[in-house]
């Protein structure tokens, strides 16, 4: 779930390079109504379409996790960077379904709204799957939109997540049960799930601190409905491709993107 430097600077120097040609099959996505998403944007001159970056965070997460890996892009290679927070995640809508066409739908709208061109599009964890959705039915964006695909830590595989993002949506629901007053209070609370610092600071940007009724922005409860939707992927490898330079990224840890 969460992204290491080491991961992101590949991610960084993949962009440099000519990437390879990798082919994943799947199906069309269905049509349904997009969402307006918020992002963060960082230009380093007056292009804002050409070349663009769009970076897709992972379950739980928002655009705000991606700033300062959003600058250096932008800094060091001289390109337009938006970071997009999904659907009922950080500051962009609460909506249903929450499914990985779903979710593609809104950033092809978002790529169209902005009329972006030549985009690398990077995706970690759920966000690399929702990047994956995006690149095999980009035949409804014009050719030139998307130019590569950078997946970190997954894979386009079907599988039913761990009992520990189960796990995190219930402490979720506790703490917000609990009325907490503090980020103390929450800590204490998730740390009977969690033990991980680190973790627990990620999930914990999420919450909203107010006197005696802290809440998470994110739709708790609508997350817990969607999580065995996000142990899948929509579609079977039989039906379209992608044929466009992708470079797949693994955490020399990582359970969620295996040798095949």
């Amino acid at each position: 779930m969460l992204r290491s430097s080491l991961t992101m600077r590949a991610a960084r120097d993949a962009l440099k390079m000519r990437l390879p040609n990798k082919r994943i099959l799947v199906a069309s996505m269905s049509t349904r109504t997009p969402i307006d998403l918020h992002f963060t944007s960082q230009f380093p001159s007056n292009n804002r379409t050409s070349g663009a970056i769009v970076i897709l965070h992972g379950l739980f997460g928002s655009a705000r996790n991606w700033g300062a890996h959003s600058r250096t892009f932008a800094r060091n290679l001289k390109r337009p960077v938006y970071a997009l927070d999904l659907r009922n995640h950080g500051a962009s809508a609460h909506a249903r379904p929450m499914t990985y066409s779903a979710m593609a739908a809104d950033v092809i709208h978002f790529m169209q709204h902005h009329s972006l061109s030549d985009v690398s599009l990077i995706g970690h964890s759920m966000g690399g799957k929702v990047a994956m959705t995006v690149a095999l039915n980009s035949s409804s964006l014009p050719a030139s939109t998307l130019s590569n695909l950078v997946v970190v830590d997954i894979a386009p595989a079907r599988g039913e997540l761990s009992e520990q993002f189960k796990s995190y949506v219930t402490a979720m629901k506790k703490i917000e049960a609990a009325k907490v007053s503090s980020r103390k209070e929450a800590l204490e609370i998730l740390n009977q799930y969690e033990k991980n610092p680190d973790v627990c600071a990620f999930l914990l940007t999420n919450l909203v601190q107010r006197p005696n009724a802290s809440h998470f922005r994110i739709p708790v409860d609508l997350i817990a409905d969607s999580i065995a939707e996000m142990g899948t992927f929509p579609f079977t490898p039989e039906e379209a491709q992608w044929e466009g330079r992708t470079l797949f990224i693994k955490g020399s840890k990582s359970r969620y993107a295996q040798k095949s």
